[in-house]
């Protein structure tokens, strides 16, 4: 199956925040998103977690 779930982990707080369906055929690197962190209570970048 190409689609996988993908766990996104904020940098600074380096939690575990969000899952995404991502296409590994199309989309092979990393993914890195700008999100909201409940824990910070700010908009942190976060990065495919493996």
């Amino acid at each position: 199956m190409p689609r996988e779930i993908i766990q996104l982990e904020c940098t600074s707080c380096k939690r575990n925040n969000y899952s995404l369906m991502k296409n590994k055929r199309k989309h092979s690197e990393r993914l890195e998103l700008k999100k909201y962190c409940p824990f910070e209570r700010k908009r942190t970048v976060h990065k495919e977690a493996r």
